[in-house]
């Protein structure tokens, strides 16, 4: 099975566990149901949830268990993307294709919807079904909210609102992407080595893993967003580049850039070289993402 083929496998079993954990519409309150499933079918490529598996099966940890973290990330991560499209943030019409979820029901469905998705992550990982051990699911749940929270993910946003107003050179870029993007990559690969109750160099591994495989997918993200198309992205191009906003691709240039992500992929690699053929997804993970801005 060929990368692409067990990425796609898995964003299908990701799907399938998804659509079993989501609440089906009911009642008065159905329609902020329905906008969550909405907003998290669009599909994508489910690249968090596939870094919690990957990782989760280098320690052998039961399928299932991992399979519920990984819905937990995705939900998490879509809530983010629900609310980074409304119009008091990017202003976007189009994600993965389609319209965002503000665009197909209303902002303030959005917003609810949004916000519903991120607490049922941390409901995912509280559950018991998780992991036997509460003190396991109490770390994964504190392990998501630093990720998801104002040193993480939210913070990275509060820079990329700010960066137009600044002149970021590439230490604040790296600084805003290992917030923004990094930080949810690193809980991903990290995940299963707390399911498994892994030793310190091992979360210190993914750390390393995860640290440069999230700046090279995203500087392959911004590469699409210079040199691709609406249909390559799923949403609006050049949108940084309209809003003056720096990139490593505006800093480097597009073959800097490619070649910075060469070197990304190279070390992410090395990072997880030990683990043998176990972490070949891993291992060829970050070239992947760069072959697909190429």
């Amino acid at each position: 099975m060929t990368l692409a083929d067990a990425v796609r496998q898995t964003a299908a079993e990701v799907d399938q566990a998804l659509d079993a954990i989501l609440p089906q519409p009911h009642g008065f309150h159905g329609r902020v149901q329905e906008a969550m499933r909405y907003a998290v079918q669009a599909g994508g490529k489910r690249l968090r949830p596939f870094l919690v598996l990957e990782t989760a099966a280098l320690f052998g940890v039961p399928r299932d268990r991992a399979l519920r973290v990984a819905c937990a990330i995705e939900c998490l991560h879509t809530y983010s993307l629900v609310h980074d499209d409304l119009p008091a943030m990017d202003d976007d019409d189009l994600r993965r294709g389609r319209p965002t979820t503000h665009r197909q029901f209303d902002e303030a469905t959005a917003i609810l919807a949004g916000d519903a998705l991120l607490t049922i992550a941390f409901e995912i990982l509280a559950d018991e079904a998780t992991h036997p051990d509460g003190a396991v699911r109490a770390a994964l749940v504190m392990d998501l909210a630093r990720a998801g929270g104002h040193e993480g993910m939210i913070g990275g946003q509060m820079m990329d609102i700010e960066a137009p107003n600044h002149s970021f050179g590439a230490k604040e870029v790296i600084e805003l992407q290992a917030r923004k993007t990094g930080a949810l990559f690193e809980f991903s690969c990290q995940a299963g080595a707390r399911l498994a109750g892994a030793t310190a160099q091992d979360f210190a591994n993914l750390h390393a893993y995860a640290r440069d495989m999230g700046l090279a997918f995203q500087i392959a993200d911004d590469l699409i967003d210079v040199t691709g198309t609406v249909e390559q992205a799923g949403k609006a191009v050049g949108k940084d580049q309209e809003a003056g906003k720096a990139t490593l691709v505006s800093i480097y240039g597009v073959e800097g850039a490619k070649a910075e992500c060469a070197r990304l992929a190279e070390s992410a690699r090395a990072a997880v070289a030990g683990y043998g053929p176990k972490a070949d997804r891993l291992a060829g993970l970050p070239a992947f993402l760069l072959d697909r801005a190429s």
